[in-house]
């Protein structure tokens, strides 16, 4: 048994009866499927065979219990999560090789993320980068809202939507950036945190906008090495620390940076700092 995902231009293709029918109750997933066909970018596959010792972990973090490492086996990248008193989900890709095994509890709540990083450990390289932000589409076009956890992405693209005609929400906290000829293109994706928005369709990016919360409404645009720094902290984390993942990430935001303006707007949560940003963005006043 077989499956193909198209996500962000990229197939990936799930084999195995039992990744397929673990993936196929994922939601979010179901608006990516399509028909095998052709070769793969990747492809997902289980093994019984042993999990490979990881050798050096590179980064370590916990969730809600769920203790999540990823780093080095001898032959490439491995990563695991590791429930509190349950099995653990395993997954390993050698370098320079386009199959990620999957190994025990593919459990819905861990299998989710961890083909997160394994669709992020295959297509980094390929200029190709998951972006913690929330996204709205307006005119055919795309704009990045980030910031910390807690900073009002997701109340300001509310804003946006709740006041500016034709502002819909592409995704709230996992889109993808690709560069297609030169240029980024955002793409949605099965990723979207707690606000469910699952739409494969992708637009040029028209600007991004990092978030701060203020008592007034100011935005200001960034130079580039300030666009850098406020980019580079919404990029996945565990990929920093591997010098080829972190060179790829930093050739996307190179031509991101090279091609759409980044901004800084400090604001209150309401509806003059959508429009703030929306006139800024656009060059449209139309209250």
């Amino acid at each position: 048994m077989e499956q193909d995902y198209l996500i962000a231009g990229h197939r990936v293709r799930v084999e195995g009866d039992r990744l397929v029918k673990a993936m196929d109750i994922l939601d979010g997933f179901a608006v990516f499927k399509v028909e095998p066909n052709g070769e793969p970018a990747c492809r997902f596959t289980t093994t019984t065979i042993q999990v490979p010792t990881l050798e050096e972990e590179l980064y370590r973090y916990e969730n809600e219990g769920v203790v999540s490492r990823f780093g080095y086996y001898s032959g490439g990248y491995a990563f695991s999560m590791t429930p509190p008193n349950s099995e653990s989900l395993h997954l390993w890709v050698e370098k320079k090789e386009s199959t990620v095994w999957f190994s025990g509890n593919l459990a819905p709540a861990l299998l989710r993320f961890a083909c997160w990083i394994a669709y992020g450990v295959i297509t980094t390289p390929l200029e190709t980068v998951a972006i913690h932000t929330s996204v709205i589409q307006h005119g055919g076009k795309t704009v990045l809202f980030l910031g910390e956890s807690g900073t009002g992405k997701s109340t300001h693209t509310r804003l946006w939507r709740e006041n500016i005609e034709g502002a819909v929400l592409l995704n709230d906290d996992s889109p993808i950036i690709r560069i297609v000829d030169g240029k980024p293109w955002v793409y949605g994706s099965p990723w979207s945190g707690k606000t469910p928005c699952y739409k494969n369709e992708s637009y040029p990016l028209a600007a991004c906008v990092r978030l701060s919360q203020a008592p007034y409404n100011k935005i200001e645009r960034l130079k580039v090495a300030q666009g850098y720094g406020a980019l580079h902290p919404s990029c996945p984390p565990c990929f920093a620390y591997d010098d080829a993942l972190y060179d790829s990430i930093s050739g996307v935001l190179s031509t991101l940076l090279s091609t759409v303006p980044v901004y800084h707007l400090a604001c209150l949560p309401n509806a003059a700092a959508a429009w703030l940003s929306y006139e800024t963005i656009f060059g449209i006043c139309e209250k």
